[in-house]
This record gives structure tokens, C-alpha cells and sequence, in this order.
């Protein structure tokens, strides 16, 4: 078995923003231009996560559904079973059939072993709001904005494992990824007034202070939080020289990518990518020197 990492992304080939369903989309801003630098950026993410170590499965675009290439919210999979996610907004509700037959592809080719469906009536959008902790052996899961709360218990019955709800307060973080980053070594990196109070009262009782690592506006508007994390290398969209400077003093490393054309639609890095091969048995976090 391949040891490596193994990420699932999109063709972005098809991607614009020509909708609005959260507050960082921002049509008039698209232009022809724009798709070329979409594609440029989507190459360079891909390569930073096969210069990390990583393997990339790529799936097709698909004409009228834009938002494909935002994958983290397809699904949440972990030790290889996959459980698929159903969209509010009807403009990405045509995904669901799409990714239904990439992962029963992905399940004949032993990618990942089993496929489950959320019960009647759940809203859940994947591992965008629903984020594994390897350090602490449980989920942190989001609802409010897009994913209802009755997720949380499916998840819980799915996977056998703790599920952690935090309560999501803006429709600006709108997915548990675009504020929230458990990272290698036990530290989460996330932004504060995403949360209600309730939310923020329990990441403070699950983490401790050492291990905190607030983002400030700035670089929670950036995308910054929304990172990829392999051990001590986070990829992300630009940082500002505050963030990295925070993240480097707690050992990590940071890859940058320009992610400014899909930043236009509310997702960076995390969001374009989902990770297959995540496991919930316990492994050493590894934070290599510069």
C-alpha cells in the first residue's frame, strides 16, 4: 500500500463565480482573466501538495456546477468509509450524483472501502464542516449556516467516534474550514468570532491555552485558516507576514499559493482538496526544522 498522503481534487477548467450563496462571491469580479488564474492556482496547490509528499486523485469538471471544485465538501471519510454529503443550496445540489459515482469509482479501485448516506431530512456539507483531529482521536463538527445540527449524532453513529459541535456564528464562516485548523502536535489554529460563545467556551475547555492559536480578521479573511496540514508543513493561501509569523514560532512551515480566484467564491486550499486515506489510529506528529 502506498504510504503517501492521498487528496482528492478538481478540474477547475469549469469553475466561475455567476452565483451567490455566501458572502465572499463576488460575480462581478469574475472575468475571463479569471479562469486562466483559477487554473494556474489549481496546478500550483496541486504541485505544493505532491512536493510535500502527497498523492492527488483528479476528477473531472462538469459544465454548470462551478463549485465541484471545492471536493472537502463532498464528504467526510475516515479509516476508508466515506459518508456522503447532501447540500442546502440548490445550486450545489447537482454535486451530489457527481461525487456519489467518483467515490463508487474510488470504491471499486479499493481507495476507500465503504460508501453511507446521511438519513432523510440531514444537511451536511462533508469534511468542510466536519474535521478530524488525529491528536485528540475525535471530530470537530460545524452546523448552523449550512449543516444542520441533527448531523451531528450521524456522524457520531457512522464513524463510532467523538463529535464535537461548535456552533458556527456568521454566515462569512460559513464552514467549519474557512475558521478552524487542528494542526500536527496538538495545536488548532482558528479564528475566535467565527464561534458563538457557547463554541468558543468549548474549544477553550478542549484546548488548552499553549495549543491555541488565534487568527486575527485579517488573516481569517485571507483563507489562511482554510490549510492543508502534513505534519510541519501547512499549505495555504498568502499569509499575512502576522499569521506566519505565529505559525512559524510554533515550528510549522508554511507553503503560500496564489488562491485569489477561488478566495472570490469562499474557499482556498482546504476546500479544494479531500483527503482519502485518513485514519483514526493515533500516529506521531512530526515537526522537522526549517
Amino acid at each position: 500500500m502506498d504510504p503517501r498522503p492521498l487528496f482528492l481534487m478538481t478540474d477547475p477548467s469549469c469553475f466561475d463565480v455567476c452565483y451567490q450563496i455566501n458572502p465572499w462571491m463576488r460575480p462581478t469580479a469574475w472575468s475571463p482573466a479569471s479562469l486562466a488564474a483559477a487554473q494556474a492556482a489549481s496546478a500550483q496547490l496541486r504541485a505544493a501538495l505532491q512536493t510535500a509528499g502527497a498523492r492527488v486523485e483528479t476528477i473531472g469538471a462538469v459544465r454548470g456546477l462551478p463549485d465541484l471544485v471545492f471536493p472537502a465538501n463532498a464528504a467526510v471519510v475516515l479509516d476508508g468509509k466515506v459518508l456522503l454529503a447532501r447540500f442546502r443550496h440548490p445550486e450545489r445540489q447537482g454535486e451530489e450524483a457527481i461525487f456519489r459515482s467518483v467515490f463508487a469509482r474510488l470504491q471499486a479501485r479499493g481507495l476507500v472501502d465503504e460508501v453511507v448516506d446521511l438519513p432523510d431530512g440531514v444537511l451536511h456539507e462533508g469534511a468542510g464542516d466536519c474535521i478530524w483531529d488525529a491528536d485528540r482521536g475525535h471530530f470537530w463538527a460545524g452546523f448552523g449556516p449550512r449543516s444542520t445540527r441533527s448531523s451531528i449524532a450521524a456522524i457520531r453513529r457512522t464513524f463510532g467516534r467523538e463529535v464535537v459541535a461548535l456552533e458556527l456564528a456568521s454566515d462569512r464562516f460559513y464552514h467549519l474550514d474557512t475558521c478552524f485548523c487542528p494542526l500536527a502536535g496538538g495545536q488548532v489554529l482558528y479564528y475566535p468570532d467565527a464561534f458563538t460563545p457557547e463554541a468558543q467556551a468549548t474549544i477553550r475547555d478542549r484546548v488548552p491555552e499553549a495549543q491555541r492559536i488565534e487568527a486575527s480578521a485579517e488573516e481569517a479573511e485571507a483563507f489562511c485558516v482554510n490549510a492543508v496540514n502534513l505534519d510541519a508543513r501547512l499549505i495555504m493561501a498568502r499569509a499575512p507576514a502576522s499569521l506566519r509569523a505565529k505559525l512559524q514560532a510554533h515550528g510549522y512551515r508554511l507553503t503560500e499559493v496564489d488562491l485569489d480566484p477561488f478566495i472570490l467564491s469562499g474557499g482556498a486550499a482546504y476546500c479544494m482538496t479531500l483527503r482519502l486515506d485518513r485514519t483514526s489510529q493515533p500516529h506521531p506528529a512530526i515537526l522537522a526544522a526549517e
